[in-house]
């Protein structure tokens, strides 16, 4: 059995699972499907396209699956889909896709703090934390497990690796590989995410392996070609060190603070 007040406003197309609540003043839009024991709490928007499943609290004011801000969405069909167990606070803003049949994806046990913005065709991992007024741009890929402080600036297309923390009001331009901290403005190279890396559990030999493969690529003064050629050598081969290598490789060694430009 749902608890939905009298004064919020349900479409009676939307799909509702059991044990929902929705608070006075909230708005379900039609085209929402929204999974079993989920909280929407007063001036909450839900609008067409919303697919949400199971025990995602959504407090005051924010707005989930708002059509797109660009000027290339012609008010084609799409989608914003979250997974289950995530907390999404005050006036938070998540537009979906531009594409048609297209979404903006947020993962499962996800924490997205007060007066966060995440753009159209986003991809929000797993167990994240972004926090307050973070701004993450249209189409771009965060990873599981990482953390983008309080005030950080997601550019277009930019894709940050799993493990990562980015500090309060860096300015992500460029693709940030896993397992790092990046701080500053120009955002820059911190050191590794060993604090969180052992609260996640990973052994010591593993953080020091990923502390040799970022010494090579970052603080080495050689080219990202030369730097992965002593990765490759110096580590032995393994989930974290391929992570690595293989993210510096698929971007055609494009990464933040580091480019082949930069290094010419």
């Amino acid at each position: 059995m749902s608890n939905i007040s009298p004064l919020a406003f349900v479409h009676p197309d939307a799909k509702i699972g059991e044990n929902v609540t929705i608070n006075a003043f909230a708005f379900i839009d039609h085209n929402v499907v929204i999974g079993d024991g989920c909280h929407v709490s007063p001036h909450v928007s839900i609008l067409s396209g919303a697919r949400i499943g199971k025990n995602n609290h959504f407090y005051d004011g924010c707005i989930i699956s708002a059509t797109p801000q660009d000027f290339r969405w012609k008010g084609e069909d799409s989608h914003v889909v979250i997974g289950d167990n995530n907390t999404i606070r005050e006036h938070v803003i998540i537009n979906r896709s531009i594409h048609k049949d297209g979404e903006t994806r947020i993962g499962n046990d996800t924490f997205i703090m007060a007066q966060s913005h995440i753009a159209h065709d986003s991809l929000i991992g797993n167990s994240v934390v972004i926090g307050n007024s973070v701004k993450v741009a249209g189409a771009c890929r965060i990873g599981d497990c990482s953390i983008l402080s309080s005030c950080a600036l997601v550019h277009e297309k930019c894709e940050i690796g799993e493990w990562v923390l980015v500090k309060g009001g860096c300015r992500v331009n460029n693709h940030v590989p896993p397992y790092v901290v990046m701080a500053h403005n120009p955002i820059s190279y911190f050191g590794v995410n060993a604090f969180i890396l052992r609260k996640g559990g990973f052994k010591e030999e593993t953080i020091d392996d990923i502390a040799k493969c970022y010494r090579h690529i970052y603080q080495s003064n050689t080219s990202p070609f030369n730097a992965l050629v002593r990765v490759k050598a110096d580590v032995a081969p393994g989930n974290e060190r391929d992570a690595v290598t293989d993210f510096v490789e698929r971007h055609n060694f494009k990464i933040a603070a580091l480019t082949l430009d930069s290094m010419m």
